[in-house]
């Protein structure tokens, strides 16, 4: 298993977050793509629109595209209590419906999105999930006529080399365009917490702090992505939320104000036979459990995580914990199979878990709840990633 797979695995069980694990190098949600009603459908640009040039193309598109300002107030801090953070993002609603990151708003105390033509608004959050790093926020109904929007795009249908343009705020600097190729798909970022784990598109197209939450556009002029992040260290290498994921998670967003993900509360890696030959340990195929979130249905239960940690290769684990070998009577050998187990798991009902430990199979039940926000959802402070890092005085980030 390759170190992707083995990253979308872990991130499947980890969280239990209802979503479907990578297939065949596709990455689609399980739960929300059925009843996305607020989202205008894909633009029908003929062949030869689709050709139109970059100036062009932001003349028309940009009027969408927003400045995101999140006044933010930490009450555990003694000084610099307040600070101020702008951000990107763009209406996909006539009705004044905006998206963003999540990180650009998640916990603000005020929100103000500035138009294209100046105007200042008060914006309300409707709903935000720190896990995908995507927000809603509502800004009222203009007196007049209806907002300019964006129409989201396949990001399924996207190919490496393809054209994309950014549009955002970069350093404060308003409604800036530039443009680029998709580089990649379907990237996993080393050294993100395991949350936050999720396929991205990777574009050159120049993104820097205060693009978060900005629009990425296909030459046609569809979002087929929302850039969240760069690395701080590279050239020209930015990531993207594929729109697929974007426009799956507008109603839950909107009704319920987040996303609602059956917990089971571990974390851990897959076994294989191939890793079994490494130890002497007693080992089963299926999933090692390493970390058991506290009070979690999997704690409540009496689920073992590990205590000694090894490495191998470049795999970093934790033995000595419980190994699920079968959920709901669904053997785990494989990612697959524990894709068919995890799609019998929902909220309310109660699941079945063989487990190996020291060297007995035993059977566990545990009833599955909503999972809650946990710390590791939320960065600790605006320089977890490169992409929020402060720049500027008096206190004023963006992102």
């Amino acid at each position: 298993m390759d170190t992707r797979q083995t990253a979308l695995v872990r991130m499947a069980l980890v969280n239990w977050l209802g979503l479907q694990s990578a297939r065949r190098h596709v990455w689609r949600p399980r739960v929300w793509l059925a009843a996305v009603v607020l989202i205008p459908g894909a633009s029908a640009f003929a062949a030869t629109e689709c050709k139109q040039s970059i100036a062009d193309l932001y003349q028309r598109k940009s009027p969408a595209v927003v400045r995101i300002t999140a006044l933010t107030i930490n009450p555990y801090r003694s000084e610099d209590r307040v600070q101020q953070a702008t951000g990107s993002g763009f209406i996909f609603d006539d009705r004044g419906l905006v998206m963003t990151n999540s990180h650009v708003v998640f916990g603000a105390q005020a929100l103000t999105v500035t138009l294209d033509d100046g105007t200042d608004l008060t914006a309300k959050l409707l709903g935000a999930d720190p896990i995908y790093d995507l927000a809603i926020l509502r800004i009222p109904k203009p007196d007049r006529g209806k907002y300019p929007v964006l129409a989201f795009g396949d990001s399924d249908a996207v190919r490496p080399g393809d054209g994309v343009v950014s549009i955002g705020n970069p350093m404060g600097l308003d409604q800036t365009i530039t443009s680029g190729i998709v580089s990649g798909l379907n990237r996993l970022l080393a050294d993100r917490p395991r949350m936050l784990e999720r396929p991205m598109i990777q574009t050159d197209a120049a993104i820097n702090l205060g693009n978060s939450g900005g629009p990425l556009l296909n030459r046609c002029g569809d979002v087929i992505g929302v850039t969240t992040e760069i690395l701080g260290d590279a050239e020209n290498i930015g990531f993207a939320i594929p729109s697929n994921l974007a426009r799956s998670v507008v109603t839950p967003l909107v009704k319920q104000g987040r996303l609602v993900r059956p917990w089971f509360g571990v974390d851990g890696s897959p076994i294989d036979a191939a890793l079994r030959q490494v130890f002497t340990l007693p080992l089963a195929d299926g999933f090692l459990v390493e970390a058991v979130e506290p009070n979690s249905p999997a704690s409540v239960a009496g689920i073992v995580g590990g205590h000694l940690p090894v490495k191998v290769g470049d795999r970093s684990l934790i033995l000595g914990g419980d190994v699920i070998v079968a959920i709901n009577d669904i053997a785990v050998t494989d990612d697959d199979s524990l894709q068919r187990a995890l799609d019998t798991i929902h909220i309310g009902a109660r699941t079945r878990l063989r487990v190996f430990r020291q060297g007995k199979i035993i059977t566990v039940e545990l009833a599955i709840t909503e999972r809650p926000l946990q710390p590791g959802d939320v960065p600790e402070s605006p320089q977890s990633f490169p992409a929020m890092q402060e720049t500027g005085k008096n206190n004023d980030k963006t992102r």
